[in-house]
């Protein structure tokens, strides 16, 4: 599904993007605590935004039924885990915290229904 090659690079572009307002935009305007998180968002963006692409390179390849649901997964692992914590990095709003796990936990179910897609063949 060329959707997820898409979301991908999209999702790279962003990372790039909001790795370099980061970089310069942020600098000095939040703590160093802050901007830890803020690279961190941006770091694991940037992961499964290539995990993405490589879905989507997958599911054309194999036609693996679970290489979807792995897709969507990963993207709704970053929309809460990166995006929690670009919000907590520049709002400082603590509770956004609670959220972030739940970003992690789709990221891992995204990369077990990639396994065992795999496995399957």
């Amino acid at each position: 599904m060329k959707t997820f090659i898409i979301l991908g690079a999209v999702n790279a572009l962003i990372s790039v993007a909001l790795g370099a307002f980061g970089a310069h935009g942020l600098e000095g305007k939040i703590s160093e605590h802050y901007m830890s998180v803020w690279e961190k968002a941006v770091s694991y963006q940037m992961y499964h935004a290539l995990g993405l692409i490589a879905v989507g390179i997958l599911v054309q390849v194999t036609g693996a039924p679970l290489l979807g649901a792995a897709g969507w997964l990963m993207l709704l692992g970053i929309v809460f885990f990166s995006g929690s914590l670009y919000i907590l990095a520049v709002s400082g709003i603590s509770i956004l915290g609670a959220i972030t796990p739940i970003g992690g936990v789709l990221f891992l179910a995204g990369w077990v229904c990639l396994i065992i897609g795999m496995v399957r063949l």
